[in-house]
């Protein structure tokens, strides 16, 4: 349980860098004020509540997902909000949502439709796609790249080059299932007017305490096994530069820059 209450406060400190950007993907939907949503794939419940905020006055995000400790923060988190009267969130799969077709004006999924071991994403959009009315929006969000490493070009380079960096794609998955390929699936599961669009999340110094934890977090998470796929040396300087211990720590930069992209792909049900 420690591990997993870990990871949960790793997953809060990484959506404070991202938000700038999934906040702008967000306003860029422009969901009706009052509306009825579903994030699904819900997570700790951050972006349900951001998802709310911007249907306000009056609208409504039910937020679902698979891990009862998620569901449980986002639970927590939303009692603290003023918006708490204006989400909800219950257990359940993605694969096979727990609603009637057509009962949302909208459905939002961030982070989740990754291809791990060659599953191919393109049946959750079709059943995210059932449970929007005709003319409702299915957003898909998908973090797509980053530049965290500054003044250590070809060392990001190689370390983002690994299997570790790219975990989805690691075992020969389908070109078509890499999410840049994303505005296939919304075409596959009928979807009009599919559109896409990327946002930039900038992070420059002074750094707080939550940023700090969300970039230490996300080296661990993109490079942390990296090791058997680099050389020596260049394992030697990513543990020099992104351990918080190190003297070299690269956080501790006082003009340090970077940024995280988010994707975001879109479109309507058929009317």
């Amino acid at each position: 349980m420690k591990s997993q209450v870990n990871y949960l406060d790793m997953s809060a400190q990484i959506h404070h860098v991202t938000e700038p950007a999934v906040r702008s993907a967000i306003q860029a939907l422009q969901l009706p004020a009052g509306s009825c949503g579903l994030d699904a794939g819900c997570g700790i419940g951050t972006h349900a509540l951001w998802l709310a905020e911007a249907v306000s006055p009056g609208g409504h995000v039910t937020g679902i997902d698979i891990s009862r400790e998620y569901l449980a923060r986002s639970e927590e988190t939303a009692s603290k909000s003023a918006l708490e009267s204006q989400v909800s969130y219950q257990h359940g799969d993605m694969g096979d949502l727990p609603f009637d077709d057509d009962a949302f004006d909208w459905a939002w999924n961030a982070d989740t439709l990754w291809p791990v071991g060659g599953k191919d994403p393109r049946p959750l959009v079709r059943e995210l796609a059932r449970v929007v009315k005709p003319g409702g929006i299915v957003a898909i969000l998908l973090w797509s790249s980053q530049k965290l490493l500054p003044g250590y070009p070809l060392l990001e380079a190689r370390l983002n080059a690994t299997c570790a960096a790219n975990f989805p794609y690691a075992d020969g998955t389908r070109p078509e299932l890499h999410i840049l390929r994303a505005l296939g699936w919304l075409q596959q599961a009928g979807l009009d007017e599919p559109q896409a669009r990327t946002f930039v999340a900038d992070i420059r110094a002074p750094l707080d305490d939550a940023a700090r934890g969300g970039l230490t977090g996300s080296f661990q998470m993109l490079w942390g096994k990296a090791e058997p796929e680099v050389t020596p040396q260049d394992w030697a300087r990513f543990q020099r530069l992104c351990q918080p211990e190190s003297p070299d720590f690269i956080l501790n930069l006082p003009n340090y820059y970077a940024f995280i992209t988010y994707s975001l792909f879109w479109g309507r049900v058929a009317s």
